[in-house]
């Protein structure tokens, strides 16, 4: 059974002041919750409809998931877990997220880098919260294993020393045709409106990804395609 503070606890983290103030976030449905079980994070509580293998939970009704579940349709399992709190260690290559506002973007961008081995990502403070319970749900795990890290992008941009790449629609170069820097930061921007004007006066390299078709239209590549081109083509 669950209790009436664990329920308000719980249901107040779907707010970013929520999870900042207890330093909690949620994880919903198997994969999910076990991969994060058996990651380095710490974990607060798990709760589940049913005895799962390998998971120690506390067993409540369907009826007390509905309440506390964020999704439609809940899962049977649901996971309390601490927000870790690592020092800043970023590898050759940092990704550079200026605004992404969509949860289920950053999500799917959390899972990309993971795919590309890239350990730490650099947001702005106004993109959307990495333990934001969509942006969790999209990650589809990799948020056990990629930490953003929120500070202020024109100042790391100004003080850096690797080579900084943009990507932009127009007056850009080709990444067909961009010898990428091993040590690098690529910068992506708002979905709908791009890099802002602030950082892409600090951008030295502008690149895109070509249109192969003479028509003018799709006018853009949803940015999880446009990201996964772009980091498979740094890897080249």
């Amino acid at each position: 059974m669950i209790t009436i503070n664990e329920l308000k606890r719980i249901k107040s983290l779907k707010f970013k002041k929520n999870r900042d103030k207890f330093s909690l976030f949620i994880a919903e449905g198997y994969k999910i919750v076990n991969e994060l079980y058996h990651s380095k994070i710490i974990i607060e509580e798990i709760y589940s409809t049913i005895n799962f293998e390998k998971i120690n939970s506390k067993i409540i009704s369907e009826f007390e998931m509905k309440k506390i579940s964020f999704l439609k349709n809940p899962s049977k399992i649901l996971g309390v877990f601490k927000i870790p709190n690592n020092e800043e260690k970023f590898g050759e290559l940092i990704l550079c997220l200026d605004n992404i506002s969509d949860p289920g973007n950053l999500g799917s961008l959390i899972r990309l880098c993971d795919w590309f081995n890239i350990k730490s990502i650099l947001c702005s403070y106004d993109t959307v919260d990495c333990y934001n319970p969509k942006v969790v749900q999209a990650s589809m795990g990799s948020i056990s294993r990629v930490r953003c890290y929120y500070l202020n992008i024109s100042e790391i941009l100004k003080k850096s020393d690797r080579k900084i790449y943009g990507a932009f629609l127009n007056n850009s170069s080709s990444i067909y045709s961009t010898d990428f820097d091993k040590k690098s930061i690529i910068v992506i921007g708002n979905e709908s409106t791009g890099i802002s004007n602030e950082l892409s006066k600090l951008i030295e390299n502008r690149i895109t990804i070509p249109r192969f078709n003479d028509s003018k239209y799709p006018e853009s590549l949803n940015i999880n395609s446009a990201v996964s081109i772009i980091l498979s083509e740094f890897y080249k």
